[in-house]
């Protein structure tokens, strides 16, 4: 574990006013519960705080660079892009996990590997900058790794099992047709069969999938034709992003 807080604070780029809400932001419960003669606060109130400012950061960010989406796909792409597999990721970026004050048990059960204790200890840094620098600071902080994930992203990640049901609400928000399942052909016995099918929006063929069952062979269907679509608009939003940015 590294020490000298001031490595971090140049490799975040922010100079702490306060010193000790950076390393309360570092302290996890099991190093405080272990030290309780020297009374260190944990950062569960400063995760806690971090939280709220990574969810209000990321809505900002989405619905005035986004102002065109609906509130279900900024809601979708606003958890994709800060759930704690992002999170940790951002806090393994910064190498958190090298700063962290663990205790002796979490420390030898891994603990600086676990998502849950990276991407918390990266929300308690961002509640404490925010508390040092103000939100400005914070956003500033974040808006970088944010971006960051959403370059990143599968489009069909923030949808749900049921693409059938995904794909017709894409199209009913188009205000286009419902799409149309058509099984090409079946192979193999009763007791195995592979059924071949196509799905369509109109008269154009969005994809083709096979499964061991209609249903399922409709469900990667539509799961193909999401991505496909998705992924356009996805080209589109980025593209409208990059152009923001200059």
């Amino acid at each position: 574990m590294k020490t000298n807080l001031s490595q971090l604070e140049k490799a975040i780029g922010i100079d702490f006013h306060d010193k000790d809400l950076l390393r309360q932001a570092l302290t996890h419960s099991s190093y405080a519960y272990e030290h309780l003669e020297n009374s260190p606060s944990d950062n569960e109130v400063l995760e806690f705080l971090g939280d709220s400012v990574v969810g209000l950061v990321t809505a900002d960010f989405f619905c005035s660079t986004f102002a065109g989406l609906e509130e279900g796909d900024l809601s979708k792409y606003k958890s994709a892009a800060a759930n704690t597999e992002a999170l940790s990721e951002f806090a393994r970026e910064k190498k958190l996990d090298k700063y962290i004050f663990l205790g002796k048990g979490e420390e030898k059960s891994g603990g600086r590997k676990k998502k849950t204790i990276l991407a918390g200890t990266f929300e308690a840094l961002v509640g404490a900058v925010y508390l040092d620098k103000g939100y400005e600071a914070a956003k500033g902080f974040l808006l970088p790794f944010l971006e960051k994930s959403f370059r990143k992203a599968d489009p069909c990640e923030f949808l749900i099992n049921n693409y059938k049901s995904a794909l017709q609400e894409y199209f009913q928000k188009e205000s286009l047709p419902a799409p149309s399942y058509r099984t090409v052909t079946s192979i193999g016995p009763d007791h195995s069969k592979i059924f071949f099918v196509e799905v369509y929006q109109g008269h154009d063929r969005l994809a083709k999938a096979k499964g061991h069952s209609k249903r399922n062979a409709e469900q990667r269907a539509a799961q193909k034709a999401l991505k496909s679509l998705l992924g356009k608009k996805m080209k589109s939003l980025k593209a409208e992003m990059f152009v923001l940015e200059k």
